[in-house]
């Protein structure tokens, strides 16, 4: 006999979301996670009072009025808005790309001024068929947006020079000519009051749940203990990497208390120059309107991944696509068992379409 109708592997969002929905429908889960803690990469530790972001900043947004009413269950959110910064060399820019960027850059005012600088820089490039992520970058926002906002950010991300990365990886540039620093176009979006452990310490109410537990380890003696796995690791890992290792960027953070109440002023600024070795430092605080003393901020580094490191985002090439779906295949054969979440379904998601995806699968299922 199972003792459990559900093993869940892995305790961050996707994983959550299903125990909770599957505890309501009153099936019996057990949600382990190698980690020894809950929730996965939104977990939030408190530091000074602050929640600091531990895996890097989430900050949520959405579209989907259902998604939006379905996580205020469990949070209140505030009405932070996400309004980076891009610092290039001694010069400051609003983000996404907008009239008070274009203002800073060319001294202009006016959308007609702005669309007609562009359309200028782009006719200079001479390019048609952009054959990588430069002249992609250069046919779409010519040299100064390139220059400034774009190369050294995508070069630090990605680790390689942008004549070697495709073309596809950008396929159109958000341009606004008005003068809007919101980052997100969608109708919905904050940060939980209490931060994001808090969302699924509630998710997992009633719920077994044990952390540290590594279920490679914990397979070899349980294999019986549930009728079927959710699986949200990785897939090429449950697979033993059998058909080799799928690519993804892992990012390493510094993370430190400062005797200051305000650090950079925002909570996310981009150093979009080559020679700065991070890509953007996080302040903690500015998601939740802080006024402790001190104040916690995170640089973050990219760097390649290898196996037993942390991973962040899949490299969605063709390479990677090709393999993933030999995974998928071998995935659809195993009995059971079902794989989800960025790494089991090896995609980038945003949270909200990460509890989508969630519910979805719970339909189908």
């Amino acid at each position: 006999m199972h003792q459990y109708d559900y093993l869940i592997v892995g305790s961050g969002l996707y994983g959550a979301v299903m125990a909770h929905e599957l505890n309501k429908r009153g099936k019996k889960c057990l949600v382990i996670d190698k980690r020894d803690h809950i929730a996965g990469n939104i977990y939030c530790e408190d530091v000074e009072g602050i929640h600091v972001h531990k895996y890097g900043a989430h900050i949520f947004h959405t579209s989907n009025k259902k998604i939006w009413e379905y996580m205020n269950q469990f949070a209140e959110f505030n009405h932070y808005i996400n309004s980076p910064i891009a610092v290039y060399k001694d010069e400051l820019y609003n983000l996404p790309f907008n009239m008070n960027t274009f203002s800073k850059m060319w001294g202009i005012r006016t959308p007609q001024e702005a669309k007609a600088m562009i359309a200028k820089q782009v006719a200079e490039t001479g390019i048609t068929e952009p054959k990588n992520l430069e002249e992609q970058a250069l046919s779409l926002g010519g040299h100064d947006v390139y220059e400034k906002l774009i190369k050294g950010y995508t070069e630090k991300q990605w680790g390689r020079d942008c004549k070697e990365l495709p073309a596809f990886i950008i396929k159109r540039l958000p341009f606004r000519f008005t003068y809007d620093n919101n980052y997100f176009n969608d109708r919905y979006q904050g940060i939980p009051i209490g931060g994001y452990t808090a969302i699924v310490e509630k998710m997992l109410e009633g719920i077994e749940v044990r952390t540290g537990v590594d279920f490679f380890e914990f397979r070899k003696e349980n294999s019986e203990i549930a009728e079927t796995i959710i699986f949200t690791g990785m897939i090429d890992e449950y697979f033993g990497y059998q058909l080799g290792a799928l690519e993804y960027r892992s990012v390493r953070f510094e993370t430190e208390v400062l005797d200051c109440d305000n650090y950079q002023g925002n909570a996310v600024v981009n150093y979009t120059d080559r020679e700065v070795p991070y890509t953007r430092i996080i302040e903690h605080k500015h998601f939740e309107f802080g006024k402790q003393d001190k104040t916690v901020i995170s640089r973050e580094y990219s760097s390649e991944w290898k196996v037993g490191m942390e991973p962040y985002y899949p490299v969605n090439d063709e390479k990677n696509t090709k393999l993933y779906e030999q995974y998928k295949e071998l995935a659809a054969k195993e009995e059971n068992v079902i794989f989800g979440g960025r790494l089991g379904d090896y995609k980038y998601y945003d949270m909200d379409k990460v509890v989508e995806a969630a519910l979805n699968r719970l339909e189908e299922m």
